[in-house]
């Protein structure tokens, strides 16, 4: 099963659209969704600051900000090719 992860914060617009628009791609195209919010884990807060919502497929970095869900389907399938 792929994992699809966004690292978030608390209280952030584009978050929340991203989440919402991986939810609905998530029962079209079956994968598990977590999100990993970064406020307080200094580690995370380093590496994504303020490009939250950021997007991984299974550890790799797909994209953030938004959500294009052309390119989203076409990962996701690139990447379940190549397990």
């Amino acid at each position: 099963m792929v994992t699809v992860t966004v690292y978030s914060r608390q209280g952030c617009h584009l978050c929340e659209i991203a989440e919402k628009s991986l939810e609905d791609l998530r029962k079209e195209l079956v994968f598990t969704l977590e999100t990993l919010y970064i406020d307080g884990n200094a580690e995370l807060e380093k590496l994504y600051g303020t490009e939250v919502p950021v997007i991984h497929i299974n550890g790799e970095h797909h994209d953030f900000y938004r959500v294009d869900p052309v390119r989203f389907r076409t990962c996701l399938e690139k990447y379940r090719q190549h397990q």
